[in-house]
Order: structure tokens, then C-alpha cells, then sequence
């Protein structure tokens, strides 16, 4: 990693505390340059706005997660406890940092207006990952998708869209954790039906 990569990345661990904090629109360039411990003029000449460092921050942490979905999903382990690995890998990474926050829907609105092409590229790998796994799952008889009726895609979309359901929960004051969880157990007893038992 260069000198530039590392301020740019010094910068956005920074920024990330203070949008939790103010929320986006209440937050200034000024309030991140405080909290990265430099004048504005040095931030302005790594990021020309806020959006921009917005966007750069949502990058990054898409880019860093998707890394750790593949992982999770790729490790041993039965296909739910990877599966639900790499749930939790997605939400404490791209959810949980502003759930807490006041301002929570605030920026997640705003991270699909200034990141949207990002976002949904990472739902649509993750779908695309799940797919895989579910389809390997189900060639290898761990899982059957007849009792559902549906194809290895399908699920996957159902997880991803079930997943953003938990989050919204989650706004309105549900543990994010209880309800992935929950919503694993959920889906294991749907897909082992049919399953032989050895």
C-alpha cells in the first residue's frame, strides 16, 4: 500500500465515527478533518468533497467485505453455518457500523444515492455467491430445493432480500444478530426437509 492509500484509508477510518455520529447532511469537511487530525486544505486535496469521501468510504468497505463473504462462504463447515457466516460478515461490516446511529436511514438513503452502482454490484455477487453454494449444496445432497420449489438463484435472492428485511427490523430497534439468526434456523428447516439422514 502506498503513502496515498495509507491517508486515504486514514482519512475514511476518520470519516466513518463522525457520519455515525452527525449523521450526513449534519456533518462537515471541516468535522472530518478535525477527526483525521489534519487542516481542510489537506483533506480537500485527497477528497474534492464530502460525497466523494462518502462514496470512496462505501467502496472500500463493499470491496472488504465481498473479500470476507467469499471467505466465509469457502471454509468448512456445513452450507448454513457458511452461509450464515458470510451473512454476519456482510452485516457487521456494511449494516451494523450505522445501525447504530440516529441517523441510520438517513445514511443508508444516502449510500444508495451516492453509492448505488457499488451496492448493488456487491447484492448481486452475494447472490451470485449464495447461488453457487446453494447449488453445490443440493448437488451434494446436503440440501433439497424441491420442497421449496424453487432454483438455487431464487433462494439466494430470497436470502439477500430477507437479510435487507433484517435490517430494517434492525432500525426499528430488533437485534440484528437474533434475526439472521432466527432466519437461519428458518431456512435449515426448510431446506433439510427431504434430506436422508445418514
Amino acid at each position: 500500500m502506498d503513502q496515498n492509500d495509507q491517508k486515504s484509508d486514514a482519512i475514511l477510518d476518520a470519516a466513518l465515527p463522525v457520519f455515525v455520529r452527525h449523521g450526513f447532511r449534519k456533518t462537515s469537511m471541516a468535522d472530518i478533518a478535525r477527526a483525521a487530525r489534519m487542516s481542510r486544505a489537506a483533506l480537500y486535496l485527497s477528497f474534492s468533497s464530502k460525497e466523494e469521501l462518502f462514496r470512496a468510504g462505501s467502496a472500500r468497505a463493499h470491496a472488504r467485505t465481498m473479500q470476507n463473504v467469499e471467505a466465509a462462504l469457502a471454509a468448512d463447515g456445513d452450507v448454513f453455518s457458511r452461509i450464515e457466516s458470510a451473512l454476519a460478515a456482510f452485516q457487521r461490516e456494511l449494516v451494523a457500523p450505522f445501525a447504530g446511529s440516529a441517523d441510520a436511514a438517513e445514511l443508508f438513503d444516502v449510500n444508495m444515492t451516492l453509492a448505488r452502482d457499488i451496492t448493488l454490484g456487491a447484492r448481486a455477487r452475494l447472490v451470485a455467491l449464495l447461488a453457487q453454494v446453494l447449488c453445490d449444496a443440493e448437488a451434494y445432497g446436503a440440501i433439497s430445493l424441491q420442497v421449496v420449489e424453487a432454483k438455487p438463484a431464487d433462494v439466494a435472492g430470497m436470502i439477500v432480500a430477507a437479510i435487507e428485511g433484517i435490517k430494517d427490523a434492525t432500525n426499528a430497534g430488533q437485534s440484528l444478530d437474533e434475526g439472521t439468526r432466527l432466519f437461519m434456523r428458518l431456512l435449515r428447516a426448510a431446506l433439510s426437509q427431504n434430506v436422508p439422514r445418514s
